[in-house]
């Protein structure tokens, strides 16, 4: 049987179309940048090979001590297989895990954040990072949000979306009234001004909260925000309309975590 070219899964990384299709085909990921390396490593995902730069490849090998094979090429050649020059010098590629169920993950949780509709990478990357900046125990995505493992997201998160429990729940949004049966108080985020202010919402403290946010521009479907206990906005000056989704949440996150520590 023949050997796996490792440089296979580095290949047409500009191409973000061709690479989703590949890398779900495949059950695979790729990283980029040596602070989603060291949360690759630190996570529970196989790494199935690193690809560096000979700028970076000492500093590569001594962090992955062994772990994956590790392929070092000129700059020029990486840049060649990519499709781009990797200004961080490394990429890594890791096999993909199969997706906890959502009661797996909301057992034992406090705050959760949800998300629909969400597909712009970038956004949803620093979604991530606020989620974990503020103590947030799980995010769970609806099936038209983008992937949270695709490389621009990774990248932006600073790596912590492997290391903020994740899932994709089916069934939305009649998942959310299972949410509040469980007892989770579920708070749509929405610029709308009838919605209550967020301060309001920190102050009743609930128990398990759980804040929907959407896409920006659509934002939340109607049938997200009619399954919702609440409507929570973010006061802010006359004449702005909203803000981006990623920092609305930490706004939010910040408001009900400030009241609760």
């Amino acid at each position: 049987m023949a050997r796996r070219d490792p440089l296979e899964d580095y290949r047409h990384l500009n191409d973000p179309a061709r690479r989703r299709a590949v890398e779900r085909h495949g059950g695979f990921f790729v990283t980029e940048g040596m602070v989603a390396l060291q949360a690759l490593l630190e996570s529970p995902y196989p790494v199935r090979s690193v690809l560096a730069t000979r700028r970076k490849a000492e500093r590569v090998r001594r962090l992955v001590a062994g772990r994956a094979p590790v392929v070092v090429r000129d700059d020029e050649e990486v840049a060649a297989i990519a499709g781009f020059h990797v200004h961080r010098g490394v990429l890594a590629a890791a096999d993909r895990l199969p997706l906890p169920a959502a009661g797996e993950l909301l057992e034992g949780a406090r705050l959760v954040v949800l998300a629909e509709g969400l597909n712009d990478h970038e956004n949803l990357g620093a979604l991530f990072r606020n989620a974990a900046a503020f103590g947030v125990d799980a995010v769970l995505i609806d099936p038209t949000t983008a992937d949270p493992l695709y490389r621009r997201s990774v990248r932006v998160s600073s790596g912590h979306v492997l290391r903020v429990p994740w899932t994709r729940v089916d069934g939305w949004p009649g998942a959310l009234a299972g949410l509040r049966e469980a007892g989770w108080c579920v708070a749509a985020l929405t610029p709308a001004a009838g919605a209550e202010p967020v301060d309001d919402l920190a102050a009743r403290h609930p128990a398990r909260l759980a804040l929907l946010v959407g896409a920006e521009g659509p934002g939340l479907t109607a049938a997200a925000l009619a399954a919702a206990d609440t409507r929570v906005r973010i006061p802010m000056a006359p004449g702005v309309d909203s803000l981006n989704v990623a920092t609305a949440a930490a706004v939010a996150l910040y408001a009900v975590t400030r009241r609760s520590g």
